[in-house]
């Protein structure tokens, strides 16, 4: 079988990426071709093997090129990541190829997309963020930092400015959602989904065309199984993520600095100066790599995923579970979907520090409650892990009913 796999970037710099790569590699070491369309090669060099082929554009992520016509004109459609499709799906037969979507919106534009309708390939795309339905991609007003209840491209819609930078950029994004709707025919023309939750299923659903098949499938988690933390001995709370506004950085650190407990920020983005701000005593670590990420969830009392949007699935409270750390999660997020509340760790109320304080209050003053938590996350983990092999078992599955699917539909053209 080949399978393309289209991702903006040929690095890890992200769960999306995380996946897409890991999911290549795994596919290529089962014996199919696999070929990564990408546009943005980033450090280091691309993950080639004897069966894996990157073919990128070598161009930049939209959002840090500094030549601001260029970049708005790439990511409305990008003619470059076009052509290297065309020529890519020339060597293809389409009844033994399978093409999946993983990110497109950062660098590649829909216009790779369109390439795979008119030429009649079987498409699958992995729904990691909602921007499918959503002009900025979160059903999230930037402005107000709440989640967005408006119906996407609406009147009401157009006429909001809910982007995280200016209103102009937010009619930029609505027109480029107009092109992929219309130029590209996505999601409308498309027909294999892979939704990573139900809660963002739930929301993606009506946005899908109406013959649209949903394949759900869990995002792997690359964790070895060992012993359970410490949690009871541990003392501080972890934040591992992105820092900017949606991620509600600011609402653990706030919340931490109230109780006076110890803080950890793994990650870095446009808030950490705030974040340090509210919170001193904080520690501040930035970027990690994977191994030291684990060894700093291990040292943790809980994870806190303090997150106003919506997010598809919180990879990081599986990741803490899997070492038996316990989660403080939002009511209103898929995240929640790895937490039963009250057991392997906690909701709060989205958005609110109170809520947010109290619940870390319990597990920091009871430190066997959250001992306990972290046991049944551990047991609750590896009883039924979502391994790398699980994923491309199901992967495969997915990628063959859609190729049969499309033969059908050839023979009786």
């Amino acid at each position: 079988m080949n399978v393309v796999i289209v991702n903006d970037f040929a690095h890890v710099n992200g769960g999306v990426a995380q996946v897409a790569l890991s999911s290549a590699a795994a596919l290529a070491e089962r014996g199919h071709r696999v070929v990564l369309l990408t546009a943005v090669r980033g450090p280091g060099p691309p993950p080639e093997t004897e069966r894996l082929t990157v073919v990128s554009t070598d161009q930049q992520e939209i959002a840090a090129d500094a030549n601001r016509l260029r970049a708005a004109t790439q990511g409305l459609w990008n003619v470059k990541a076009q052509r290297a499709m065309r020529s890519l799906l020339d060597g293809c037969d389409p009844a033994d190829t399978i093409i999946h979507l993983h990110g497109w919106t950062k660098a590649l534009s829909s216009s790779v997309i369109r390439e795979c309708v008119l030429r009649e390939f079987p498409v699958v795309a992995t729904l990691h963020e909602y921007f499918s339905a959503c002009p900025n991609g979160g059903f999230f007003n930037y402005q107000t930092l709440k989640s967005c209840a408006l119906v996407p491209l609406s009147a009401a819609c157009i006429c909001t400015h809910c982007d995280s930078r200016s209103y102009p950029q937010k009619l930029w994004r609505v027109a480029r959602q107009l092109v992929q709707h219309s130029a590209a025919g996505f999601p409308e023309d498309a027909r294999h989904f892979i939704t990573v939750s139900r809660f963002s299923e739930a929301i993606l659903k009506a946005y899908l065309g109406p013959d649209a098949v949903v394949h759900p499938i869990r995002n792997p988690i690359d964790v070895p199984r060992d012993h359970p933390a410490a949690v009871e001995d541990n003392r501080g709370f972890t934040y591992v993520g992105r820092l900017s506004p949606e991620k509600g950085g600011l609402l653990m650190a706030r919340s931490a600095a109230f109780l006076d407990v110890a803080a950890t920020f793994v990650g870095d983005g446009p808030m950490r100066e705030q974040i340090a701000a509210a919170n001193p005593a904080a520690l501040m670590l930035g970027w990690l790599d994977r191994h030291e990420v684990l060894a700093q969830l291990r040292r943790a009392r809980a994870l806190v995923l303090p997150s106003l949007w919506y997010e598809t699935q919180g990879l990081v409270v599986s990741e803490a579970a899997a070492l038996g750390v316990p989660a403080i999660v939002p009511r209103d997020c898929a995240a929640r979907e790895c937490v039963i509340d009250g057991v392997t760790g906690l909701w709060f109320e989205s958005g609110s520090e109170a809520d947010l304080r109290e619940k870390m209050a319990i597990l920091h003053r009871q430190p066997r409650l959250a001992a306990r938590m972290g046991a049944a996350a551990f047991e609750r983990y590896w009883s039924d892990p979502p391994t790398l092999d699980r994923h491309v078992d199901e992967l495969e599955s997915v990628y063959r009913s859609v190729i049969a699917e499309s033969a059908r539909q050839d023979q009786h053209a």
